[in-house]
């Protein structure tokens, strides 16, 4: 298996058969002791729910979302 430039490897057919994964689905990478591990990612999330959670109470905006739905919709 050879890693790509962009740090992506192709994990075996036999392999995702045996973790039941599908194209879609989230999986972690455990290292412990100099071994790389894929197991399916646990509880609930997956990417859009990380990206949400590390913009959380970023925004410095002053305005209500009302106030920001009356912008987007041009009222």
């Amino acid at each position: 298996m050879r890693i790509t430039s962009k740090g992506q490897i192709t994990i075996p057919q036999q392999v995702r058969r045996e973790l039941g994964l599908a194209p879609g689905d989230e999986v972690d990478v455990v290292a412990k002791n100099g071994v790389a591990t894929i197991v399916p990612a646990q509880g609930p999330g997956g990417r859009g729910r990380r990206t949400a959670e590390a913009l959380l109470g970023r925004g410095d905006v002053d305005l209500t979302t009302d106030e920001i739905m009356a912008l987007t919709r041009g009222d």
